[in-house]
């Protein structure tokens, strides 16, 4: 895996871009003299564990003949004080909507945490991760 950053402007903007040619704009918050044009990386961490978490949660979801018909993923962190400022916990709530068995959805949230997700096993034990869902059976 690799992944490019060049510098945008003369502050802290970067441009990202991935073997596959997929790109997108990091920056800092304008506490640092940034210009908030684009995701802090913090954001981004957030974004990539509740992305992995969904691919395993959809995955195993279809294999249990799960009928999902849509899901959105909330998440959210609360960081440490100081510096620097990890997260200390983050939280994944899932909203799926379809007919989808409660004991399938828990199963699904036990393979990611157990077994699947690379992004959650990279931050625990350091950071304390949950995962939490409301279901929807239309």
């Amino acid at each position: 895996m690799n992944i490019e950053l060049k510098r945008v402007d003369d502050a802290f903007r970067l441009h990202a871009t991935n073997e596959r040619g997929d790109s997108l704009h990091s920056d800092g918050s304008a506490a640092i003299g940034a210009g908030e044009q684009g995701w802090r990386p913090m954001e981004l961490l957030l974004v990539s564990l509740a992305g992995c978490s969904s691919i395993d949660i959809i995955s195993v979801l279809k294999k249990q003949r799960q009928d999902v018909t849509d899901i959105k993923i909330d998440v959210s962190g609360t960081k440490k004080d100081g510096i620097p400022s990890p997260y200390e916990t983050i939280n994944v709530h899932f909203t799926v909507t379809g007919a989808v068995k409660e004991s399938k959805m828990e199963k699904a949230i036990e393979l990611t945490k157990g077994k699947y997700c690379s992004v959650y096993f990279s931050l625990h034990p350091d950071i304390d991760v949950s995962y939490t869902y409301t279901l929807i059976t239309a």
